[in-house]
């Protein structure tokens, strides 16, 4: 599983490394650093999370090459040399000085800005008619150029960092707009003849309560942002920062760092895990929730695996490492998580394609309103020109559109994780939520996968066939197998060498067992050899009926008799598959196994279709089949048979305890051997992709709605204009709606969840 479950680690793909931004603060910024990064030679897959504001790159570029190009674009990118803990508890303190740095900017703008409104509304003296007007409001000037210096700098340098790469960014419309108030304002302070009296009146409050407001909707969006990443911050709360290391007979605490492959750990009870490793002596129950989401814990004893992160409670346990650093499963959980969070769902393309060309378009629409206000609108023209041109640069905001569904996939895919299901991207969180059938591989899925032998029929020595047998299956990797084998065991009986073993896929077995061919397998098996079946196939339906995988057994070119195993189902399968159908599913069940004994199992679970004796391609080219009707298919699997189908379906749902190549096959892995993980998949899709399409409504609902009220739409109905400070507050505030909404995603419960809360009562 540690192995495979990120397919970042698979030694085919190309590294990831990872950079932080500086300057990066909307929609048309991560268009531009992807482009630019995209250019450099090497470079294979750049992605920008805006949420925390990182640039990850998949290929064999040069870092240098890549920070050239992201400042080229006019951004600061630095490489991520610290451990994802380390980045993410830098990152935090960042969040926080930038949290209050916003908090200050904004007290002290609006502390100029709130008394100037106050002034207007009370006295309605905001014009420039006097001398001493002049004086006055050229003081009130200075002080709201102080303003725009100390607490909106930032958007200026912006600004002017992006127009010197012939680009324009929501710093652009800021500095735009308020810059525009204040050089009008100061124009009317400074020649008031040159307008008519109509046309004298100061907007420095405005300019100052814009540069206030959107800096602590700024801030507010900081402080909100921080709790879209409590998942991944608490899988890294997971990893100690020290293990406990014998040394010549002595425990030593040494940082985690140091601790190598092959060195034995002492962990006592109350402590974390630290690696991966296996338990040399002791016993223990340990709470694996965390990582597998799984409620009670497990009992461990000698020779079991453990797993970095997860809790020892009440026994003392001397293991040792085998996987340590970025090898734990831990560790590639969180890795694959945080990809996950990166990656872009396909309805945000709409979303994207409009950010890309906002500012500029946005800029233009200003331009135009104000034309139309200047040429035709009625007077005082200046004064309604300005107001037009400033509100529309204001009351645009693509953050909300870029932040929209980024913010969303991040809360989603953490979510996730905290209840064992790891999402590998976003088009798979999109695509689950629109699967209307659901295919589900029998053994290892619906059944234990663990089956034990129950019946051997044949007309000779039970115990010499079951030797011969499981001498042969002894060879073979099949959960079958491992019953007869241990079946033989169990009677202390001695195992022959097997010569010649060969596995025929969805067929069986054949070798060579003390100079003897023998053969175990299914009826295409016996079929394919040319051995009749007559005389035991009665016995092997029989077996079959009672929903036991019934095999037939040749010695030698004849059948020597039928033996059967049952692998039973899993305790929740039933409860699972209810729980499916209640969501819309239409569920059908896959197996290699015999009709009879798919029907048995069918039966039980109240699965209708039933798709039995299959080869890997045949499930494949079923779940093909499917899609060809029209039906989103989603595919349930655990073994490398499963892999084709796996990756043919839209959505992939490999069962954590599966083989390696399933679970890299698949797009969403469950860290529990439960089809309930499937229904807590599908729910979370659901209702992330309900968040995304409340978010993009939202976002594009207000600009739609904002750019024409702010360029005067309503005039001719109202008589009045909206106010750009009221503009500033609206843009300030929309992003803040969009990432809060997203965090309402922290509430999410799968409904097996809230289930079993609710019989604990």
């Amino acid at each position: 599983m540690a192995e495979s479950s990120n397919r970042a680690a698979h030694p085919t793909e190309k590294a990831i490394q990872v950079f932080r931004l500086q300057g990066a603060n909307c929609a048309s910024c991560v268009n531009k650093i992807e482009r630019a990064a995209k250019e450099v030679s090497g470079v294979e897959v750049a992605t920008v999370n805006l949420a925390d504001r990182t640039l990850s790159i998949r290929g064999d570029a040069e870092a240098a090459a890549v920070t050239a190009a992201v400042e080229a674009a006019g951004y600061g990118a630095e490489i991520v040399r610290a451990s994802a803990r380390e980045l993410r508890e830098r990152q935090r303190a960042e969040e926080q000085r930038h949290y209050h740095q916003l908090l200050w900017r904004a007290a002290l703008a609006l502390g100029l800005g709130v008394p100037l409104m106050g002034w207007g509304m009370i006295t309605g003296e905001v014009g420039v008619n006097t001398t001493f007007q002049q004086v006055a409001w050229g003081l009130v000037g200075g002080l709201t150029l102080v303003v725009l210096v100390f607490c909106g700098g930032h958007f200026f340098s912006g600004a002017w960092r992006a127009f010197r790469h012939h680009g324009a960014t929501m710093d652009t419309l800021v500095a735009l707009g308020t810059g525009t108030a204040w050089l009008f304002s100061m124009l009317v302070v400074g020649v008031p003849q040159l307008l008519p009296e109509s046309a004298r009146h100061v907007y420095f409050e405005a300019s100052a309560m814009i540069i206030g407001l959107i800096n602590l909707g700024q801030a507010m969006e900081v402080r909100a942002r921080g709790r879209t990443s409590a998942a991944v911050e608490k899988l890294l709360e997971l990893q100690d920062v020290t293990a406990r290391v014998m040394r010549d007979g002595e425990e030593v605490d040494v940082p985690l760092e140091e601790v190598q492959v092959g060195n034995q750990l002492r962990v006592r009870p109350g402590e974390k895990i630290p690696v991966d490793g296996r338990i040399l002596d002791g016993s223990s129950t340990v709470d694996e929730s965390m990582l597998t989401g799984e409620p009670l814990p497990v009992k461990k004893n000698k020779g079991d695996r453990l797993n970095a992160g997860t809790l020892n409670k009440n026994g003392s346990l001397l293991f040792e490492a085998e996987k340590v650093g970025a090898e734990t499963r831990l560790a590639q959980i969180i890795e694959l998580v945080k990809n996950a969070q990166s990656s872009r769902v396909p309805i945000a393309r709409l979303a994207d394609t409009i950010s890309s060309i906002f500012v500029p378009t946005v800029m233009v629409l200003a331009i135009v309103a104000a034309l139309f206000w200047f040429n035709w609108g009625p007077e005082p023209r200046a004064a309604h020109t300005l107001v037009v041109l400033t509100s529309v640069l204001i009351i645009a905001c693509p953050c909300a559109l870029g932040l929209a569904t980024p913010m969303s996939v991040m809360v989603g895919v953490g979510k996730g994780a905290e209840y064992g299901v790891l999402v590998r991207n976003g088009k798979a969180l999109q695509q689950a939520s629109e699967l209307t059938t659901l295919v589900v591989d029998k053994t290892g899925t619906l059944t234990e996968g663990a089956p034990k032998l129950t019946d051997i029929e044949t007309d000779s020595d039970a115990d010499e066939l079951l030797m011969l047998l499981a001498s042969l299956e002894s060879k073979s990797e099949h959960p079958l197998a491992e019953a007869i084998v241990d079946a033989a065991r169990d009677k202390k009986l001695a195992l022959y060498d097997a010569e010649n073993f060969e596995a025929v896929t969805a067929h069986g077995v054949r070798g060579r067992v003390h100079g003897k061919r023998v053969l175990l397998g299914n009826r295409k098996l016996m079929k394919r050899e040319n051995i009749a079946l007559e005389k035991w196939q009665a016995c092997a339906e029989a077996l079959s009926a009672k929903g036991r995988t019934a095999m037939y057994a040749a010695v030698d070119g004849e059948l020597a008799g039928v033996i059967a195993v049952a692998d039973p189902i899993r305790k929740d399968a039933k409860e699972a598959i209810t729980r499916l159908k209640k969501l819309g599913l239409s569920i059908e069940m896959l197996t290699g196994d015999n009709q009879a004994t798919a029907a048995a199992v069918a039966r039980e679970l109240g699965i209708a279709r039933v798709h039995a004796d299959l080869l890997p391609e045949d499930k494949e080219k079923i779940v093909g089949e499917l899609q060809q009707k029209g039906t989103h298919v989603g595919m349930v699997g655990d073994g490398i048979n499963d892999a084709p189908a796996l990756a043919r379906a839209d959505v992939g749902f490999a069962i954590g305890a599966g083989t390696d190549v399933a679970i890299e096959t698949a797009d969403i892995t469950l860290m529990r051997s439960s089809l309930h993980g499937v229904a807590d998949a599908i729910e979370l899709s659901k209702s992330t992709l309900r968040n995304i399409k409340q978010n993009l409504f939202g976002a594009f609902i207000y600009n739609i709605l904002g750019i024409p009220i702010a360029a005067g739409a309503l005039y001719p109905l109202t008589g009045i204009l909206l106010s750009p400070v009221i503009a500033g507050a609206a843009m300030a505030f929309s992003s803040v709606t969009v990432v809060s909404n997203a965090n309402r995603l922290r509430w999410f419960k799968p409904a097996s969840v809230a289930s079993d809360r609710k019989e604990a009562k």
